[in-house]
């Protein structure tokens, strides 16, 4: 379309002081960028607003918002979609006037809605310039080793080799180990296992089997293995290999702001944010992943158990307030009461499980649930749980009391007013009210620290900017974030960044990020 106009016109309009609503700002900045177009002065975005309003839409379409045809229902979808060059003039023209008129429409209501529900600073200080932080993490891209990478495929497929013969030596015989039949008929009916689950085809393998299954016999944990090893191969060995641009040796990920419904940012195109760490040869990837050229390093920042100093500043608990407060092991006062042992007796093992309960609380754990996680009793899981609540009372109560509020309210709110509606509470199957229950817990923990994330990379891209550095922020993981800093300003973006997280929101207790460095995204974490 923008090929019909004067680029000169084109950039002018865009460029020039006069404010600007859009519908999809981040988009827009990308697109224009690739014509050498500058979008400034946005100073509304109606997408991010709606996403506000309702964050669990499967859609923020203009057309699907107004209630009128999408252009995809307009014009097509797919290979059979018109370009703007092939719509008459008088028919693109009337539909682009009704999608101005919807833009305006939207920026209205959403105006009143932003001021009725006090998130003018979750809304202006952070999502709309987010959009822009989001843009030039997309435009920056991340360089990927294409040698090593390939390399790494490689060694992949010799650890599969490995562990598939592993199978057939342990199962008696060859078979298809990614048939789900096959693998069935190997489990239950030769190896003779307990039966977990059936399907209309036969025997469920899938993952809540073989995890259930684990102690059983000594294949399940190769097959849960290979299963792994197998994604990593095509998902990233060789998947990453497909999306490598070839003009810069980059991979540029989608940043999604509009997609979690707890406010986190998603990445997609490829997914950067799941990459599997629980096996060395999955925390491996991350070596593939470099710096520009030598002249740069990448910084590695991490938030210290934000979502659990989250829940000491939500629900006021003074022995959890304490332990943040003066830099105590969180996990060994919880293992230390969950084991009925002094504090300087527990060991790495009682750590660990206790770990697993801190981090299972704020998502409504269930005695069941965490049996399953930690291979233990039912009963074993819950004098966990219960031991716990003995030692934080104070998370009990809030935990009890946000329930009840979002029971009463029909949502709940993270620390800067980001809401979710939760009409599953109201349900008559006990299943969805459960869920509700769940999300009732998790959401104000795991979006206030989707919140304080953003603030961070809003503030430290600011920072960047106003002091003409030459780094640049590429990645955000959950509450991780990863800057390509030129060697010469290393020390002073670390600064930058560690001072710009800890101070992103004030919460009760301290926020605590570590900053690290390194040659690959690998070293940096480490």
């Amino acid at each position: 379309m923008l090929s019909n106009f004067s680029i000169t016109d084109i950039k002018e309009i865009f460029e020039c002081n006069t404010k600007k609503i859009t519908h999809s700002y981040k988009e827009d900045i990308i697109l224009l960028d690739s014509y050498g177009i500058k979008l400034n002065e946005v100073a509304f975005d109606t997408s991010i607003a709606a996403y506000l309003d309702a964050p669990t839409a499967s859609s923020y379409d203009l057309g699907l918002l107004m209630g009128f045809e999408t252009y995809e229902e307009k014009f097509g979808k797919g290979k059979k979609q018109l370009s703007p060059a092939e719509i008459d003039t008088n028919t693109l023209c009337e539909y682009a006037k009704k999608l101005c008129a919807g833009i305006i429409s939207l920026k209205e209501t959403h105006t009143k809605l932003i001021v009725e529900r006090s998130q003018h600073k979750l809304y202006f200080d952070i999502e709309l310039p987010l959009c822009r932080v989001l843009a030039d993490m997309e435009l920056a891209g991340f360089k990927v080793d294409f040698k090593h990478l390939d390399d790494y495929g490689k060694k992949l497929n010799a650890a599969i080799t490995v562990l598939q013969n592993s199978i057939y030596e342990k199962a008696g015989g060859e078979f298809n180990i990614n048939s789900p039949k096959q693998l069935g008929e190997v489990l239950f009916e030769i190896l003779e296992l307990p039966v977990i689950k059936k399907t209309k085809t036969g025997y469920s393998t899938d993952a809540d089997v073989l995890e259930r299954l684990y102690d059983k016999h000594e294949i399940v944990a190769d097959i849960l293995d290979f299963r792994t090893l197998i994604k990593l191969k095509s998902t990233y060995a060789d998947g990453l290999m497909q999306v490598i641009n070839k003009a810069d040796g980059k991979i540029h990920s989608k940043f999604n702001q509009t997609v979690t419904a707890t406010g986190r940012i998603s990445s997609t195109e490829p997914n950067l944010q799941n990459i599997p760490v629980r096996m060395p040869l999955g925390r491996e990837i991350r070596k593939m992943f470099v710096p520009t050229n030598d002249e740069y390093v990448l910084l590695d920042a991490d938030y210290s158990q934000i979502e659990l100093r989250i829940l000491a500043h939500v629900s006021g608990d003074e022995t959890l307030t304490d332990a943040f407060e003066t830099g105590k092991d969180i996990h060994k006062i919880t293992a230390a009461s969950a084991f009925n042992v002094p504090i300087d007796d527990v060991t790495p093992e009682m750590r660990s499980n206790a770990k697993a309960v801190n981090f299972g609380i704020v998502y409504g754990i269930s005695d069941f649930a965490l049996a399953g996680d930690l291979r233990i009793t039912r009963k074993m899981a819950k004098a966990y749980i219960d031991g716990y609540f003995s030692t934080y009372p104070g998370v009990k109560e809030y935990m009890d009391s946000i329930i009840a509020t979002a029971k009463e309210q029909g949502f709940v709110s993270t620390v800067l007013g980001r809401r979710r509606y939760i009409p599953e509470l109201k349900s008559q199957k006990f299943a969805e009210r459960s869920f509700g229950e769940r999300v009732a817990l998790n959401t104000p923990i795991q979006g206030s620290s989707a919140d304080i994330i953003k603030i961070a990379m809003v503030n430290v891209y600011n920072a960047l900017k106003a002091g003409g550095y030459k780094s640049r922020i590429l990645l955000q993981v959950h509450d991780e974030l990863i800057i390509e800093a030129h060697r010469t300003e290393a020390d002073a973006v670390s600064k930058i960044l560690k001072e710009n997280m800890e101070n992103a929101f004030k919460l009760n207790v301290p926020l605590v990020a570590d900053v690290h460095e390194g040659t690959n995204w690998y070293e940096a974490k480490a």
